[in-house]
């Protein structure tokens, strides 16, 4: 049988019964349709984590002062002791090392006119506008002139300006911070939220290192020109877990750490944040092609029991169809065939549905979601799959019918 007349054949038998036809495809459906759903999810949430990795710095490797935390004990207080302006200049001469943003960082209350905000402050350098890929939205950065002299200006965040300047343009009005006057000169380009807890990273006022430990928040009574964390830039291309080697290497000599010592300093690298972000990934999608596996074959045995029932109904014209020359060969085509375009229609109603609840998903519940066409070929090729692998049974049973024996079925 040619394979225009075995689908065309298929099609009718489909319309023929179409009330059947639909239940039977509707396990399909389901199926295809809650893998399409889960799927343009999980790909949605995976490229917002990457695009917030990415905004964080994926070559970067950040330093706090403080030992590591072992089970309920830590490194004492002693171990909390703060890095300088002289330790930040010696890391930066490190040859894998293309900025250091010294920081300073805290909460502040910021005061325009009668309003007021609640926000996080950083006192930084300009290397910070560099390892965390920062942008103006209006007006500029500070410079390193301003850094040095401590000058009385500021970047903010959207949301501070939002909730500050509702309508009208920050850049040149004056606010305060802890009492401090400080000229706004820029508005960062929004960044959104970011996966941790409470993480709104338009939150924020950034003003000059030493503005900060000098005028807002207070210096240090036994460390001058301190500095609380830096951000470490490392070049492209670089070998990450190398690189914090060395800088752990480099940190214990300019600290003086005694060989097997414990560190009085931290370092953690975003690389391994994306490894575990990766590997999290990787187990969650394991988990969804087994749900989705479990959805597709309880279709297709939904699809092989409505075949079996089929060629018992259809005996007579088996045997009739044998009895004119039809081979086993053409007899078991049909019935595949029929499989087949049960599963495939059903899967391409249920790639439209899965379409749908993830754009649903997305405005109801404000989920991340990725539809690409990858996902529906995937899910497409699958229900095709399980149509061919449990209509071959009942295509098989057909096939071997007896001509004779099939003429006097009743």
């Amino acid at each position: 049988m040619k394979t225009g007349v075995a689908l065309r054949s298929a099609l009718e038998a489909l319309i023929a019964n179409p009330l059947r036809s639909f239940l039977t495809m509707l396990g399909i459906m389901i199926g295809v349709a809650s893998v399409m759903a889960m799927m343009a999810i999980s790909e949605g949430a995976a490229k917002q984590v990457d695009e917030q990795i990415a905004s964080l710095g994926a070559s970067n490797l950040t330093i706090y002062p403080g030992a590591s935390r072992r089970g309920p004990r830590s490194g004492g207080a002693s171990s909390d002791q703060p890095f300088t302006d002289a330790d930040v200049d010696l890391i930066r001469q490190e040859p894998f090392v293309t900025a250091v943003a010294a920081r300073n960082s805290g909460s502040v209350t910021v005061i325009s006119g009668q309003d007021n905000w609640s926000t996080s402050l950083y006192g930084t350098n300009t290397d910070y506008f560099i390892t965390q890929s920062l942008q103006t939205a209006e007006g500029r950065f500070f410079d390193a002139r301003e850094v040095s002299s401590g000058a009385a200006v500021a970047i903010i965040g959207k949301t501070v300006a939002d909730n500050l300047f509702e309508g009208t343009n920050p850049v040149g009005q004056t606010i305060r911070a802890n009492n401090v006057p400080l000229e706004i000169i820029g508005v960062l380009e929004s960044r959104g939220a970011s996966a941790g807890p409470g993480g709104d990273r338009d939150d924020m006022i950034i003003v000059p290192i030493n503005t900060a430990r000098n005028r807002i928040t207070g210096g240090n009574p036994t460390v001058a020109k301190y500095v609380t964390g830096m951000e470490v830039g490392v070049t492209d291309g670089y070998d990450m877990t190398q690189a914090q080697e060395q800088l752990e290497a480099r940190l214990r000599e300019i600290r003086r750490i005694a060989p097997g010592g414990t560190d009085d300093f931290r370092v953690f690298n975003i690389a391994d944040f994306i490894r575990a972000r990766s590997s999290t990934q990787a187990t969650f999608g394991v988990l969804l092609a087994f749900t989705a596996a479990v959805s597709l074959i309880v279709g297709g045995v939904g699809v092989m029991n409505i075949m079996l029932v089929s060629v018992t109904e259809r005996t007579r014209e088996i045997g009739l169809r044998m009895a004119i020359g039809a081979r086993g060969s053409d007899i078991l085509g049909q019935f595949l065939a029929e499989a087949l375009a049960l599963c495939l229609v059903g899967g391409l109603i249920g790639s439209a549905l899965g379409v749908g609840a993830a754009q649903l998903a997305a405005r109801l519940g404000e989920f991340p979601v990725e539809i690409s066409p990858r996902i529906a070929i995937i899910a497409i090729g699958a229900s095709a799959l399980i149509g061919l692998f449990f209509g071959f049974f009942p295509a098989r049973q057909a096939a071997r019918l007896n001509p004779i024996e099939a003429l006097r079925h009743e």
